[in-house]
């Protein structure tokens, strides 16, 4: 038994060195990229970036920072992916969303936006708040409704009826909003135009019709997908085929 328990204690030393080493890897490959856009290497800082990325981390200031570093690389349209994944997380980061403006000010095609401004306005906290601060309203709101019925239930009062419908609703809205965005994110996908020029065409090879031309940092709507080509939307009546590789998924 003792020796089990000495086994048992050297596979999590093991254990904990190797995410020890894992964490330390990534801290140092982080400030290399920190290191490498000081110093203006803004190829070699994207590429740092990437690796972390691709280590499935999501970080709203990771993602600012390869957005940042494919910006002044002169690579629009990454930096447009890169700002719009950290978004998601960032929403009200105000270097986050100047730097954003900028870049979509030095694209070349008109926003294709699907949200009409009043449902911008209706539905304002979904555009305001981030998916993890939607969840985490709804849970908020709902763990406060069954609270304020806990009360009642056992002071026999009804002086929390009122207050106790408000959480109700602001419970169910946020709870709905938060599936919703489950929903959008599992099944509705939006996506970034890549590279600088990016022909869109009736159909999945390179010699069909050509319909459209976007080009880098256009944003687009994925509507189908087949082999290695996506439909994509950018507004009404601009529909049409290209490569996967010509657009990154947000």
């Amino acid at each position: 038994m003792k020796g089990f328990k000495h086994i048992l204690l050297f596979i999590l030393l093991i254990l904990f060195s190797v995410r020890i080493t894992g964490a330390s890897e990534t801290a140092r490959t982080f400030l290399d990229g920190i290191k490498d856009y000081k110093e203006n290497r803004f190829s070699e800082a994207a590429a740092a970036f990437s690796r972390i990325a691709d280590e499935g981390i999501k970080n709203g200031k990771l993602f600012y920072n390869l957005g940042n570093s494919h910006l002044k690389n002169g690579d629009i349209g990454n930096a447009i992916l890169w700002y719009e994944r950290s978004l998601k997380l960032l929403p009200h980061d105000p270097d986050l969303r100047f730097n954003y403006e900028y870049a979509q000010s030095l694209t070349k095609d008109q926003k294709g936006d699907k949200d009409l401004p009043l449902v911008r306005i209706l539905f304002f906290w979904k555009y305001l708040l981030s998916q993890a601060q939607i969840q985490w309203a709804a849970i908020f709101f709902s763990l406060a409704f069954w609270a304020l019925v806990t009360v009642r239930v056992i002071r026999r009062k009804s002086r929390f009826q009122t207050l106790g419908h408000v959480m109700l609703t602001l419970g169910l809205i946020f709870t709905l909003t938060a599936v919703y965005n489950d929903y959008e994110s599992a099944f509705i996908k939006d996506a970034v135009i890549l590279p600088a020029r990016v022909s869109i065409r009736s159909g999945l090879t390179d010699d069909a019709t050509e319909l459209f031309v976007l080009h880098a940092g256009a944003k687009v709507r994925i509507d189908k997908e087949k082999d290695d080509y996506i439909r994509i939307a950018f507004s009404e009546g601009k529909i049409g085929w290209i490569k996967k590789s010509d657009a990154g998924v947000i």
